[in-house]
């Protein structure tokens, strides 16, 4: 089943991004569906914005679980992706088995889980959007579609690419 948002809420929220030159926008909301939000459940809602109109689905856009560290080596903490506004693009997601997802264009913010409190660091850390697990999340700070969803997620997103010339696309990610 598809998820619900009101449309002019989704317009209200992506007003900053020029359509003209976008066309394809994709809207990321923390927590739509719980509470609070919640690591390692698809508690999030992520929408396809495109000419041909709105499509939503369950997402995750928090890490599967927390890793406290510090620094930006073999210790740092665990990354969560920046609200905010991102560029993204067709790639190829390097996990233990590589696959379809929306990889990373720019640099970007993450807030990682510190031992003395949490802290912001910038970069490319493959940040993708990709395919989620059936048990868990499988986000290491990715954003994360369920199985059942990825499919239809990723043919519309690369169809919408494709058809519209656009290389790369906003990620506008929010809290509810």
């Amino acid at each position: 089943m598809t998820p619900k948002i009101d449309h002019k809420e989704v317009y209200k929220l992506i007003a900053h991004i020029d359509r003209e030159k976008y066309p394809v926008v994709l809207l990321g909301i923390r927590g739509y569906f719980s509470k609070e939000n919640l690591r390692g459940k698809y508690d999030d809602l992520i929408v396809w914005i495109t000419p041909n109109g709105i499509t939503s689905f369950q997402a995750n856009t928090d890490p599967s679980a927390y890793r406290k560290g510090k620094g930006t080596g073999s210790g740092k903490g665990m990354a969560t992706l920046n609200v905010g506004t991102h560029l993204y693009q067709k790639g190829i997601h390097n996990g233990s088995v590589p696959h379809p997802a929306f990889r990373q264009a720019e640099k970007v913010t993450v807030i990682r889980d510190g031992i003395d409190g949490n802290y912001k660091d910038f970069g490319y850390f493959g940040i993708n959007i990709h395919r989620g697990g059936n048990s868990g999340t499988s986000s290491l700070g990715c954003q994360t579609i369920p199985p059942k969803q990825w499919d239809a997620f990723k043919e519309l997103g690369y169809l919408e690419l494709s058809r519209n010339n656009q290389k790369a696309f906003p990620y506008v990610l929010c809290n509810k």
